[in-house]
């Protein structure tokens, strides 16, 4: 188990582009939620969830943390999983991720010591809500946040801030059809997530 990295589970909660609370649809035999969170307890010691608003219907076996920005939508969670934590470093996940992955979650962690972001790379497109942020980022995200930059991709860029990219074909050696970097945001997105588990066939390709 991963002691020195605190896994922080994005659970907002708004879903505007399902049209429903992501959170509670299920993949399988368990909902988003309950998948995503089951990976993170099993590999972190601590593990905590970000959401925008209460949710009385949220069960969750770890502690659950509202959102210090309001509106602030992935940043803001960043930013309330990172002032949380108690480690030097977190692992943000999204919970509309229904296949993370353990092992590439561990490759990420390894390299954290020599970055402020590590952060996975598929089909072009960087994934900030799979990444591991260290507490050097927290003067950043104020930067941001008083400049009413929500975009958490802007980071990436900021000079102030080491980033150790892992690279689409890293992940393959790990995760071949790379099934952990997918999310869901549309009833499309939904229906290839339910194909796949129900097929077994560990691609959303």
């Amino acid at each position: 188990m991963i002691t020195d990295v605190t896994g922080v589970l994005l659970a907002g909660g708004k879903s505007r582009r399902m049209g429903e609370d992501k959170r509670f649809l299920h993949v399988g035999q368990k909902t988003l939620f309950e998948r995503s969170c089951a990976v993170l307890s099993e590999l972190f010691e601590q593990v905590c969830v970000v959401i925008a608003q209460d949710s009385p219907s949220l069960q969750a076996a770890v502690p659950v943390v509202r959102d210090l920005i309001p509106d602030g939508g992935s940043l803001g969670g960043l930013y309330t999983g990172l002032r949380w934590a108690k480690t030097q470093h977190i692992f943000l996940a999204a919970c509309d991720m229904p296949f993370l992955n353990p092992d590439v979650i561990r490759y990420m962690v390894c390299p954290k010591d020599q970055a402020d972001i590590v952060i996975g790379q598929w089909a072009s497109r960087l994934h900030p809500t799979h990444a591991v942020y260290g507490r050097n980022c927290l003067p950043v995200l104020e930067e941001m946040m008083s400049l009413h930059d929500r975009k958490i991709q802007n980071m990436i860029d900021h000079p102030a801030l080491r980033v150790r990219v892992i690279a689409e074909m890293e992940i393959r050696q790990i995760d071949h059809d790379g099934c952990s970097m997918f999310n869901i945001n549309t009833p499309a997105d939904l229906d290839r997530a339910r194909s796949v588990h129900n097929a077994g066939t560990g691609s959303v390709s």
